[in-house]
């Protein structure tokens, strides 16, 4: 049975030594996540993820959802967890203060998050996509509507969801046909089926609170003909009781590869009634909302399944005994040393580790840029943080869960034969991983928007920000010779970062297929500087802490180390992913069609 245990030390670093969020005390939320409330809000997050979501993870896969003539009934024990997770305030840690949230730090629900993924990644889809749901009706949304749905879904009473596909179109929203008719009180009657609708029945909350794209009848062709409307499983009464049944029904569960502990619905909307949000032919800006909180979301996923997966696999390699040490036994008194002591374990766990603690890092720093962006009082203060956040968010998306599978697939190697048996849990890290490469926008297709669309966004003005950040960092540290070794890695990479974006301005203008043939490659490149950034701001906290000859000595060596091995066997794929950009879409595009 894998265990799951919160890596508490790490995220308290990042929160408190090198965020330090003491610094954004001006911010809404800041002054009250003293370093105190932190380590109680982390605490309490991770023995609930440990000890009641963690035996769930398991049996729950095994078990599935069951549907049964439009019902769904969650695995054993889900319901009970999550009425515990209520209990604990813990839907409404970030949320606004106005509508019943605590109204924490947007960082701080990361990590919370994170440990959920991590402990079971099915359970904690329930909450999260209602997260994004009230993320969206809060921007968007009438006052009215606000105050009907907000306390309920911010106290998890009621959920939310996400309905964009339909069997015909998936990220070609273009294509959409669910139509919404006005009706003469103000509402609309919803008629459509939406697919791949995750948590979209379930037996976890009294009422369902579907996000729907509908088109309004005589409104623009494609995108931009697009709204959104609220559409509720039960209708609110007039005091926000529930009431009569709406026209939506699960036609049915999907049988997935893996998460099998989510519902995966199929939605039928038959003159359901609905409201809308924000302005007609407005939706697709209005559901950006919750879809870039998703997009954010699942790139924890592929973090946290990274986590659960190499804590598991380091137990496993010091238990299991087999061959010697190459240098001669390291445990003569044992029949055979630990797995450890072999150079290509220590490669895989270290590969992992490190993409863990570096993929960490720039989450929760991205996580700051939130609330800078939402809850700065400084204008310029939040359109910076803005522009990062928008260069960013397909980056952690992307990257983050590609690598995020392949740490699942090196944890499993790790166990060998073993690995690929049920009881262990490593195959079910590999099977759940695989999704988040796909849904909220495959990584290709996130790849094509940050160079399609945000690299060009005002005039480069995201990507110069993100440039200017890692070059005012390295103006600043150029003399502190303690991380020397972290920035001129890190300058080296920018640059040829820089390079390459020079490259697609020059021929992606001239020949659109070049961006195409680069985007995947320009992503990964942006990924890696990123770490590095990130890295060398934790090897100066680190270098810091040293010096001050306080506790914990031993934490930050090892910090040093990993970060070591960043720079050494996982940086130098830069320049690897700059070349196969440079190389253009003629070797990609060679071949006609009729010759595959």
């Amino acid at each position: 049975m894998p265990t799951y245990a919160a890596p508490l030390r790490d995220m308290k670093f990042l929160l408190n030594e090198v965020i330090d969020l003491q610094k954004y005390s001006d911010l809404a939320g800041y002054a009250e996540a003293t370093p105190d409330v932190i380590e109680a809000v982390l605490e309490e997050a991770a023995k609930f993820t440990g000890e009641v979501l963690a035996p769930l993870n398991l049996p729950g896969d095994a078990e599935g959802c069951h549907w049964d003539n439009g019902v769904v009934r969650t695995p054993k024990g889900f319901k009970a967890a999550y009425d515990t997770y209520l209990q604990g305030g813990w839907q409404g840690l970030t949320a606004s203060a106005e509508w019943g949230g605590q109204e924490l730090p947007q960082v701080l629900g990361l990590a919370v998050s994170e440990m959920m993924i991590a402990a079971n990644w099915g359970f904690a889809m329930y909450p999260g996509l209602t997260k994004g749901a009230t993320e969206a009706i809060e921007a968007h949304a009438s006052h009215d509507l606000k105050k009907l749905y907000l306390p309920k879904m911010i106290s998890g009473q009621w959920s939310g969801t996400m309905n964009l596909t339909e069997p015909h179109c998936g990220t070609d929203l273009g294509l959409l046909r669910t139509k919404a008719e006005p009706q003469a009180d103000g509402s609309y009657k919803i008629t459509g089926t939406k697919i791949f609708i995750s948590a979209g029945e379930h037996d976890l909350t009294e009422n369902i609170i579907h996000l729907v794209l509908a088109r309004i009848p005589g409104g623009p062709e494609g995108i931009k003909g697009i709204s959104l409307f609220i559409v509720p499983k039960l209708l609110p009464n007039a005091d926000g009781s529930v009431g009569a049944r709406n026209g939506v029904s699960c036609a049915r569960i999907e049988e997935k590869m893996g998460i099998h502990s989510n519902a995966t619905c199929v939605l039928n909307y038959e003159n359901a009634t609905g409201w809308l949000v924000g302005e007609q032919h407005k939706g697709m800006r209005a559901m950006f909302t919750m879809m870039n909180e998703a997009r954010l979301a699942v790139g924890l996923q592929g973090l946290g399944i990274a986590q659960v997966a190499y804590e598991n696999a380091v137990a496993y390699a010091k238990e299991r005994r087999q061959g010697r040490a190459l240098k001669g036994p390291a445990e003569p008194d044992q029949p055979a040393d630990s797995i450890l002591v072999h150079p290509d374990v220590r490669r895989m766990l270290m590969t992992v580790r490190a993409f863990i603690e570096g993929a960490r890092a720039l989450a929760f720093w991205t996580g700051l840029q939130v609330d800078l962006a939402r809850r700065s009082g400084d204008d310029k203060t939040r359109e910076r943080a803005g522009d990062l956040l928008a260069i960013l968010t397909p980056v952690i998306k992307a990257y983050l869960t590609d690598k995020g599978f392949e740490s699942t697939v090196l944890a499993q190697q790790c166990y060998g034969g073993h690995g690929y048996i049920r009881e262990w849990g490593a195959e079910q890290f590999v099977r759940d991983a695989r999704i988040a490469q796909i849904y909220e926008g495959t990584n290709g297709v996130q790849a094509m928007d940050l160079v399609g669309r945000k690299l060009p966004a005002d005039s480069g003005r995201a990507v110069r920000r993100f440039f200017g950040a890692i070059n005012g960092f390295c103006e600043e540290n150029k003399d502190d010779k303690n991380i020397a070794e972290f920035i001129a890695p890190l300058a080296a990479t920018a640059a040829q970062l820089q390079d390459a974006t020079l490259w697609l301005v020059q021929n992606g203008m001239s020949n659109p297929e070049n961006a195409g043939a680069a985007a995947h490659d320009y992503l990964n490149l942006m990924a890696l500087t990123a770490l590095a950034y990130v890295w060398a701001m934790m090897a100066k906290t680190a270098h810091e802490k040293l010096a001050g000859n306080g506790d914990d000595k031993a934490f930050y060596e090892t910090k040093l180390a990993t970060g070591r091995f960043f720079l050494n066997r996982i940086l130098p794929d830069a320049a690897t992913h700059l070349a196969k950009l440079k190389s253009g879409a003629a070797p990609v595009m060679a071949l006609a069609a009729d010759a595959f």
